[in-house]
């Protein structure tokens, strides 16, 4: 039985403003209609004796892969949750350990939640033909037969064959520069570094404990502290800031004996900047990429995004890449899209929020769209999805009035506790107790304005939350 190990951390600087620190790329439907965590889901739906996925996600996004599991209609799934990021290789220890607790015999598939690949009938088969290595006890990592002399991944060298179709790993190599990636795609020797794995659980941490003992110990500790929360695995935070930081590559991977690559060509990308994204994407005959409402005159191999409400018109304009949202747009050369972080750095920085959020923010009931607003005021517009209800709750600085557009909502003021229909509205004055419902089999959508000295996400204090928030 392979069990799917999704590594769902990121944090939303390379493709800003479209993703950010609160939604990454790999919860956007950046190519095609799913987002890429959906089709790395599915893309592991195609294996035979497949069981359902281990997702590694931080517990700000945990809700949202819950979601983007549901939507898929996947169940029997398990959301462990990292109080603290400390790279891939606790984190594939966290659910080596996970997997082993229902089958000692577990054969982990390691996943990125955000990768693209474009040929998944070839992905699915060098998975089954690196199947028997990793019964065989080998650590068997993935390696993309180069398509360029690309300078922004790692390489794998290859060194003697040890089956059909794998061959032993003779060395994990850095990022390297043009002149030494030419000889290496020239070499025939050489493959992109992938991140993705395929090994028992078992095998895995006894690799752990053997080459990085440090590590292994401090995840045991995480992992006894586990404790189960909804659809959610809790870990203590305290015992995983102790866990070294460290990759699997560099814990693991470059320093065992068994570590084999199974070459593949699959169209496979990481969508490491907005440039890769250009180069993946469907283009018109003058090598543009657009998504939204978009026209273009005398422009040539440029990527345009924009967003349901914005219309974006570009001319004579060369390798750009432009990409609006209701709250930034970035305008930037296609050449030199890896700066984009620097961005985000100076947002942050500058204490700024267009880094961490969009304007519309998602949470488990539904979302909100911070519409305008002012000194003392703020106005959102707010969807309910069906037999969703928020926190019962009361703010200490602000007021609020609602206002319904569509759908029927189930309103708790203090006492009372009452309906309200299309066009109707009510009052809820700072300091009262309420709660919102949706009682209806379709969307709810209200407006609402606060009003108050202070106005921020905060200034809340919950009673009772179906999700488990404090």
């Amino acid at each position: 039985m392979i069990v799917p190990v999704i590594l769902s951390g990121g944090s939303g600087t390379r493709l800003w403003p479209l993703s950010r620190k609160n939604r990454p790329k790999q919860f956007l439907a950046l190519v095609g209609d799913t987002t890429l965590f959906q089709q790395t889901v599915k893309r592991t739906r195609k294996l035979e004796s497949t069981a359902a996925p281990i997702v590694v996600c931080s517990e700000d996004h945990r809700f949202t892969v819950a979601e983007q599991l549901q939507e898929l209609g996947i169940t029997g799934s398990s959301i462990l949750l990292e109080p603290a990021a400390r790279n891939t290789a606790p984190a594939i220890a966290l659910a080596a350990m996970q997997a082993v607790q229902k089958d000692a015999e577990a054969v982990l598939l390691v996943l990125p939640a955000d990768h693209l690949i474009g040929d998944e009938t070839s992905f699915v088969d060098a998975v089954k033909r690196a199947a028997p290595l990793a019964t065989q006890d080998w650590l068997v990592t993935f390696g993309i037969r180069p398509e360029a002399p690309e300078t922004g991944f790692g390489y794998i060298k290859r060194a003697d064959v040890v089956s059909d179709s794998g061959f032993k790993v003779a060395q994990f190599v850095e990022k390297p520069n043009a002149e030494t990636a030419a000889r290496y795609v020239e070499s025939g020797d050489f493959d992109w570094n992938s991140g993705m794995f395929l090994f028992k659980a078992s095998r895995y941490l006894d690799e752990l404990q053997k080459h990085s003992p440090a590590i292994h110990a401090a995840s045991v500790k995480v992992f006894e502290s586990a404790q189960p929360d909804l659809d959610f695995v809790r870990f203590d935070k305290a015992a995983m800031v102790e866990v070294p930081d460290d990759s699997i590559d560099y814990a693991v991977m470059e320093k065992t004996d068994r570590a084999a690559v199974v070459p593949v060509s699959c169209r496979w990308s990481d969508i490491g900047s907005w440039s890769a994204l250009w180069e993946a994407a469907d283009k018109d005959a003058d090598g543009n990429a657009t998504d939204g409402d978009v026209i273009t005159l005398d422009t040539r191999n440029t990527l345009v995004r924009t967003h349901e409400r914005h219309m974006v018109a570009t001319i004579g304009l060369d390798d750009v890449v432009i990409v609006a949202t209701p709250d930034a747009t970035l305008v930037a050369a296609r050449d030199k899209v890896q700066h984009v972080k620097k961005i985000v750095d100076n947002l942050s920085s500058a204490g700024r929020g267009e880094h961490l959020a969009h304007r519309q923010v998602y949470r488990p009931w539904g979302s909100y769209d911070s519409i305008d607003m002012g000194e003392r005021f703020q106005v959102k517009r707010i969807v309910v999805k069906p037999g969703s209800v928020l926190s019962l709750q009361m703010h200490h600085h602000r007021a609020e009035h609602w206002i319904v557009v569509s759908g029927t909502a189930e309103v708790t003021c203090g006492e009372k506790v009452f309906l309200l229909a299309e066009n109707q509205s009510t009052y809820i004055p700072l300091g009262v107790t309420h709660r919102l419902r949706n009682v209806g089999k379709v969307p709810l959508e209200l407006i609402e304005v606060q009003s108050g000295s202070y106005l921020g996400e905060d200034d809340i204090v919950r009673f009772e939350d179906v999700y488990g928030r404090a």
